[in-house]
């Protein structure tokens, strides 16, 4: 992330403020209020949310298991050289180990916090995506120019595979986000600029698109359809192959103030967990009470709210890995 949050970020905040800031106080949650689910005890998961600017000190991923933070790491949120970084991608792997990105570079950490592997990245260059696939690889994205995807060989370091992804955008920060390979071999990404989510096969072949504004993550669910995040946008989509939209939560829809929808994920009982990132509002003392994520039917009814500011205040919303959820850990598999 840039000094001043250029460009992309901008236009979020621009959004998610002009939008929020007049309702926030009345769609915030008062004190004591009940909240649909069970909170932290709704779900074991993994959490990171970027640029929590409250704390310079500590960007943080937290791990909670029975409604208790059970084991966090954090990073400052500048380099020693004075670059950005935040925690924007995590997965816990089936040993325990955590693959994670933290746009300064990427890496892999035991549950001891011993750093297995670790990528930095190269000056004028950042990531957002860091994903396992097999057992000892990851398919990451590096946001630069040209900018790409790479898949690394994490016990050799070796890049096995190096994609260049097209895209009209020059500006570093503003290329793409959260980059997933589907259970087919392809990729999703989706490009701020184009305004549209890509299937790109390994040798880089577009087989496939959609228009979608935003697109800060997409994912191929196992009916064949698309779940796009749309971020500034404050949508979350399904769409099939034709391009059709099936499905889609959007800021309407909400009983609560909606930020920026970064990522979703798609439950075995076909539920939608979405994850709601707030901190594009710059007056930090209205974040608390916020709903950081969200779980919806099908019928988009809120099941599960969770919003933990105090005792533990695991701060802005960017991904959560529920931990519950088969399948899905360690693997490259589609959702349901």
């Amino acid at each position: 992330m840039y000094d001043g949050r250029v460009v992309m970020r901008q236009m979020s905040v621009v959004c998610c403020v002009v939008m929020s800031l007049a309702t926030l106080n009345a769609q915030t949650q008062t004190a004591g209020e009940q909240l649909p689910g069970r909170g932290l005890n709704q779900h074991p998961f993994l959490y990171v949310g970027e640029w929590d600017t409250r704390h310079p000190e500590a960007q943080s991923m937290f791990l909670v298991r029975d409604g208790k933070v059970v084991w966090e790491y954090s990073i400052p949120l500048r380099t020693a050289s004075g670059g950005a970084q935040e925690f924007d991608d995590v997965t816990m792997l089936p040993n325990g180990n955590i693959v994670y990105a933290c746009m300064s570079g990427a890496g892999i950490i035991t549950p001891e916090k011993k750093i297995l592997w670790e990528f930095k990245c190269p000056p004028g260059t950042e990531t957002h995506s860091c994903q396992p696939i097999g057992q000892d690889s990851v398919l990451m994205v590096l946001n630069g120019n040209p900018p790409k995807v790479l898949i690394i060989n994490t016990v050799t370091g070796k890049t096995l595979k190096e994609i260049v992804v097209s895209t009209a955008s020059t500006n570093t920060h503003g290329q793409f986000r959260h980059v997933r390979m589907t259970g087919n071999g392809t990729i999703m990404v989706g490009l701020f600029a184009e305004k549209k989510v890509v299937e790109l096969t390994l040798d880089g072949k577009e087989i496939w698109s959609v228009d979608a504004k935003s697109p800060w993550s997409a994912l191929r669910l196992h009916n064949g359809n698309t779940l796009i995040s749309g971020d500034g946008e404050g949508y979350t989509r399904e769409v099939n192959m034709k391009g059709e939209t099936v499905w889609e939560f959007t800021r309407a829809d909400a009983p609560f103030t909606i930020g920026n929808t970064q990522t979703a994920n798609r439950l075995a009982n076909g539920n939608t967990v979405i994850c709601n990132w707030i901190a594009g509002n710059p007056r930090t003392e209205e974040w608390p009470g916020t709903v950081q994520a969200f779980e919806v039917t099908p019928a988009k009814k809120v099941v599960w709210e969770l919003s933990s500011w105090e005792n533990p205040d695991l701060g802005p919303c960017t991904y959560v890995q529920l931990l519950d959820e088969p399948g899905v850990s360690g693997t490259m598999d589609q959702q349901r």
